[in-house]
């Protein structure tokens, strides 16, 4: 029985993820305060440590504090909260049985409201007024981009940021100027366009690629690491740039039929790719698509089925998926767990959500990065130095190593096929690690 692949679809995710307060059970103990109750503390350096020399602030005798700033209320709420709700139910799981080193998890939230200005305020009081020890499940690219410069003055670890920007990609982050204290998990659309290059030159021997990418943050990005992978691979590229939601593509695939590429990868956010697919299909090109896991839920298949099987198309449309929770009855382990963790929460309607995957694999990435630091120096270099020392393992994903400053976001994933008749996406190959993919494919 062929698998299928769930994912969380960080289209939604890069615009923002949210927090609300949930279920607030005493598990993660949450704290969560409005904005106009609050303003930041001054200064660019952190708070001092709690108790001994021998810890960052943030830790106590029996609690370690972690904390994000995100919006609960507005339209982005139905995604945020399921997030904060899944991290919280990882952490309330944690604290169940007994915390790690003797300590709980308690988490802080401040309602963003989806405004940088309000994101970094908050940031600052995180850091400066309710001395979190790290930022666990930074998130909403506005947020994030406003806070990055203060992320690298104070130096608190922060881990999991929901979006794909480009600034958190870094090869080699050895001190905190240059992002050691951040762990993106999430794909990167920089890894991610050197993950679909490796896929498709994998599948079909490419020698030639055409790429369609939008003129925005997303499209640059894409295009970057598939410039860097085609390069090193010796293949051909053939780029074509569109706008962002442009109806009419057309040109741009006519560029892709007259250069004869072997494959097309279509670099862009979920709601462009269906014009795209369907000037494919108008125009006759018939080689493999490529695109981003993004673009892998069955609404987007649908804006683009109609106009595909009216005229008997064949050409095969594949995306890349970090996440596999497998069919019921044979769910992956992991994904088991987190069933039982969103229950036991007192949610069980969270088993279904995405987002709430996200959530509990942000809890779960500090949570073992927590565990792996030496009780007897809880500091902030500690925890880095811990966080580098043993890959992560990513619950319904691949493993994530941030050994030797490595900060590229996750490029284990898996390959995905679109079945046209059912309207849905099936796992064709598993959750790899590009270097597996990559020893493959060298020439």
């Amino acid at each position: 029985m062929k698998r299928v692949t769930t994912l969380v679809f960080v289209s939604m995710l890069l615009l923002v993820l949210a927090a609300c307060a949930g279920n607030n059970d005493g598990g993660a103990a949450p704290v969560d305060n409005q904005p106009a109750q609050n303003q930041p503390a001054q200064g660019n350096q952190a708070a001092p440590a709690d108790t001994s020399a021998n810890v960052s602030q943030g830790i106590t005798d029996t609690t370690v504090r972690v904390g994000n700033a995100a919006a609960v209320s507005g339209p982005f709420a139905a995604i945020g909260g399921p997030f904060n709700d899944g991290m919280r139910a990882y952490f309330h799981q944690i604290n169940e049985s007994g915390g790690i080193h003797g300590r709980t998890i308690e988490f802080v939230h401040h309602d963003d409201g989806f405004d940088p200005v309000s994101g970094l305020a908050f940031t600052e009081q995180l850091i400066f007024d309710d001395r979190i020890f790290a930022i666990v499940g930074h998130f909403g690219t506005p947020t994030i981009g406003a806070t990055l410069d203060l992320l690298a003055e104070t130096g608190i670890p922060a881990v999991y940021f929901a979006s794909g920007i480009s600034a958190l990609f870094n090869d080699a982050a050895h001190t905190v100027a240059d992002g050691r204290n951040l762990f993106p998990v999430q794909p990167i659309f920089i890894t991610e366009g050197r993950v679909l290059v490796a896929r498709a030159v994998e599948e079909y021997y490419v020698n030639r690629i055409g790429v369609i990418f939008t003129s925005d943050d997303a499209g640059h990005d894409f295009i970057r690491g598939i410039s860097d992978q085609t390069s090193a691979l010796g293949i051909d590229v053939v780029q074509e740039q569109i706008a962002p939601g442009q109806a009419d593509v057309s040109s741009a695939v006519l560029r892709m039929l007259t250069e004869d590429v072997d494959a097309v990868i279509v670099a862009t956010l979920q709601a462009t790719l269906p014009a795209v697919i369907n000037a494919i299909v108008a125009a006759g090109l018939d080689v493999p698509i490529f695109t981003s896991y993004i673009s892998a839920d069955s609404a987007t298949l649908a804006g683009f089925t109609a106009d595909y099987l009216g005229v008997g198309a064949s050409f095969p449309i594949y995306a890349t998926a970090w996440l596999d929770i497998g069919i019921a009855p044979d769910f992956v382990p992991e994904h088991a767990e987190f069933v039982a963790g969103v229950t036991a929460f007192g949610d069980p309607d969270l088993a279904a959500s995405a987002f709430a995957m996200a959530g509990w694999i942000a809890g779960s990435t500090f949570a073992q990065g927590f565990a792996n630091t030496d009780p007897a120096n809880l500091t902030w270099e500690a925890f880095m130095d811990a966080m580098e020392s043993t890959p992560i393992n990513l619950p319904m994903g691949g493993v994530m190593d941030f050994s030797n400053g490595a900060r590229t976001g996750t490029d284990a994933m898996a390959l995905v096929r679109a079945n046209m008749e059912t309207v849905a996406w099936e796992t064709i190959r598993p959750i790899e690690p590009l270097h597996a993919v990559i020893a493959r494919v060298e020439r």
